[in-house]
């Protein structure tokens, strides 16, 4: 991202130094048509020199103002560019007159700025580039990001598949859905078999590129908790804290999947008594806030990713978190956060925080 924005400020030196040339190249030619004098060409020189100088603030200005309402910014740009032409009518005039020593030196300093106007649809030219580049510049960035989380959304369900789907999981769930059925529990067995294969549906079919209210990323997870809750029974508590009115908030699909997964593997699985699962989700100011908390016995954390072996860096509830944070930081940007911090008195806590998106 960074290497992007580099290109683009060489690509604007490069463009704003060749454009103002030409208009030196133009203004020479036409000097050529007109038998000018040799001094006329410092003229022009000064007059593109000028003009190149004092468009480069314009630049920082609609940086500024990039983000207005359209019609403040149109009314801002057309002040502006017409405050330059006006500054730059002048020099060029003086240029004329002081330099070139053609005619008789005006009395009157308002004729300095007589040519305005003309000076005028110049700059507004140079505003109507700028802004033509910079909005191609902007959608390319766009189609750059939105093919980056494509990438990472994809990696994400294929990562899922890799954690959630594989032989392993498969074989305890349907194991606890046979033991069920040897104890003649077969109406649980049913409501199991129903339970994964909604959970397979959700989980192959829903596109992860898109993002989905809240209450189907949550849906979602209290399938996947609940074929869980089959294999640890009584070991694995579960709590939900949902603040009312944001179900329908957007989310990245399975974006909670990862998460849930390091707690069950590192906080229930590995502790003989099971621990306890809290999901919380609230609305912070123009934000969500999705935390996900375990009591278990807690990692180190390095770099922010917890390690269940401070020497190995590259575990698996790590290469979760990170693929995460990227996953966020394609959808959103710098708009987004990611927070690993050790829960109280024991386990491990994740927050992201992401603009809260209502429909």
């Amino acid at each position: 991202m960074y290497k992007f924005f580099e290109d683009r400020a060489r690509q604007f030196w490069l463009l704003h130094t060749l454009g103002w040339l030409g208009f030196a190249i133009v203004n020479y030619l036409g000097s050529l048509v007109q038998e000018t004098r040799d001094a006329y060409l410092i003229v022009i020189a000064l007059d593109a020199y000028v003009g190149w100088l004092i468009t480069i603030p314009l630049r920082y200005a609609f940086q500024r103002i990039w983000f207005w309402p359209p019609w403040k910014m149109v009314i801002s740009v057309l002040l502006m560019a017409f405050l330059v032409a006006a500054v730059w009518t002048a020099v060029r005039n003086f240029n004329y007159w002081e330099i070139y020593r053609h005619g008789a030196r005006p009395g009157d300093w308002v004729k300095y700025i007589r040519d305005t106007p003309v000076a005028f649809y110049v700059i507004l030219s140079w505003c109507g580039l700028y802004f033509g580049i910079k909005y191609y510049q902007t959608l390319q960035l766009e189609k750059q990001k939105s093919l980056t989380a494509t990438n990472k959304a994809h990696q994400a369900q294929l990562k899922m598949l890799r954690y959630q789907l594989n032989p392993h999981f498969l074989f305890n769930t349907l194991n606890a859905i046979s033991t069920l059925v040897l104890i003649n529990e077969s109406d649980t067995a049913n409501k199991m078999l129903s339970r994964l294969s909604d959970f397979l549906r959700y989980s192959l079919y829903k596109d992860p590129i898109n993002k989905v209210a809240l209450e189907q990323e949550l849906y979602a997870a209290r399938l996947y908790l609940e074929i869980e809750k089959v294999r640890f029974s009584e070991r694995l508590s579960i709590v939900f804290d949902i603040e009312p009115c944001i179900e329908k908030a957007k989310v990245p699909s399975l974006i909670l999947q990862p998460l849930i997964e390091n707690a069950i593997k590192y906080a229930v699985a590995s502790q003989v008594d099971g621990g306890e699962i809290a999901i919380t989700a609230k609305r912070f100011g123009n934000d969500l806030l999705l935390e996900v908390a375990d009591n278990g016995p807690g990692m180190a954390i390095i770099n922010g990713l917890p390690q269940n072996n401070v020497k190995n860096v590259n575990s698996e509830s790590g290469v979760g978190l990170v693929n995460t944070k990227e996953r966020l930081a394609a959808l959103y940007d710098n708009d987004f956060a990611l927070v690993l911090t050790h829960n109280q008195p024991t386990g491990l806590k994740v927050n992201i925080r992401i603009p809260l998106q209502l429909e």
